[in-house]
């Protein structure tokens, strides 16, 4: 069983990861040391094979969300997968409504979501993660100093040891752009 903790890329040689990221969609790529996704009108995203777990394990990434551009919705979603459609946890940022949302979703819905204004700077740095019994989304202008946001008890899932890693781009309309 592999732990998120053991899904490690540093963007750094210029070729996307496919043995990592082997279900991704929609020609993400990476330059300069980060992973570089479009966010068009369509769907794309890395996304990593269904092979880990969350128990005592998270995700945490450095995003640059996309820039409005005219659109209504420009999202960056960055969520952990189970393979029960809809069901997921992480996070969902929209730059053209101003928000970040914190989910856990059963059924494409989840009561208890969490929303904030979003922020580049302090929420700059992203972390969904599982401890003890609980999962957390924290956030962070650095990557060093943490603020939780929410904190819910664990789902059954969280033990899952088939589950994926996906960083999606999309929007409603407006000029293309990178997230």
């Amino acid at each position: 069983m592999a732990s998120f903790n053991t899904l490690v890329d540093d963007f750094e040689d210029g070729v996307l990861d496919t043995s990592l990221w082997s279900a991704s969609y929609g020609d993400p790529d990476e330059t300069g040391g980060r992973a570089r996704i479009p966010c068009t009108t369509g769907y794309a995203g890395p996304k990593s094979g269904s092979a880990y777990t969350l128990t005592d394990a998270g995700i945490t990434i450095r995003l640059h969300a996309p820039t409005p551009g005219g659109a209504t919705t420009a999202a960056a979603s960055v969520l952990v997968l189970t393979s029960t459609g809809g069901t997921d946890g992480g996070f969902i940022i929209d730059p053209a409504q101003n928000a970040i949302g914190l989910y856990l979703r059963e059924g494409y819905a989840d009561g208890g979501a969490v929303f904030l204004t979003y922020s580049p700077n302090d929420h700059a740095w992203l972390r969904f993660r599982e401890d003890a019994g609980s999962v957390h989304w924290d956030t962070s202008p650095d990557g060093v100093d943490w603020t939780n946001r929410r904190t819910s008890t664990s789902p059954a899932w969280a033990a899952d040891t088939h589950l994926a890693f996906l960083i999606e781009g999309h929007r409603d309309a407006g000029t293309p752009d990178f997230i």
